[in-house]
């Protein structure tokens, strides 16, 4: 598997939010750096402030570092290659360096895409994705509250889905039947023979 190492310049905090002040680029890219690890990607981030041995202990490192300084950070390495230096990748980079396999973007957490598809196994009657999306939503942290809801939901959606085709039964049943019928079982007239035991023709 593909590793990212990223060295990151001397930083308080590495998701670029500091007190009151905020660094855009270091949230963007925090947020980029959490979306490709939720797919797969192996990434490592070294701060200088807090981790100087690490800058000092690779030797790729130690020499950009000789020859660059330290204002040249961020310096990225790819399986141990310098691949880019001076400005933090793009989302569209790391997915190209960590050779992901994104089927198509997605506002959506990994936690919500799960809660939605138990909702909708509820919905289907399905019992083999039930579970495995209840040990996915488990694993992403999903809370118990928020699996009732989810299952919730989904069982009002069947509810309303098993209503709706029933009354778009009988309304279809009762377009077609006789103009003169008046038992249900057997479509026959007023003089026709019932049983006692069970009110159907005989």
């Amino acid at each position: 598997m593909t590793t990212i190492l990223v060295f990151d310049p001397a930083l308080c905090c590495s998701t670029g939010v500091c007190g009151v002040d905020v660094d855009q680029q270091l949230v963007d890219f925090s947020a980029d750096v959490d979306w490709a690890k939720q797919n797969g990607a192996q990434i490592e981030r070294f701060n200088l402030a807090q981790q100087p041995m690490v800058f000092a202990e690779n030797p790729v490192v130690k020499a950009f570092l000789d020859s660059s300084g330290a204002e040249a950070l961020p310096l990225i390495l790819v399986d141990g290659a310098v691949m880019l230096a001076g400005r933090y990748p793009t989302r569209d980079e790391l997915t190209q360096w960590a050779k992901l396999k994104v089927c198509a973007p997605t506002s959506l957490t990994p936690q919500v895409a799960e809660l939605i598809a138990l909702g909708a196994a509820i919905a289907a009657g399905c019992e083999p994705c039930f579970k495995f999306h209840y040990d996915k939503a488990r694993k992403f942290g999903v809370t118990l509250d928020a699996l009732y809801e989810a299952v919730e939901i989904g069982n009002k959606v069947k509810r309303a889905s098993t209503q709706n085709i029933l009354e778009l039964a009988e309304r279809i049943l009762g377009e077609l039947a006789p103009a003169d019928s008046t038992s249900s079982c057997c479509g026959g007239s007023s003089s026709a023979k019932t049983s006692e035991s069970n009110g159907c023709c005989q």
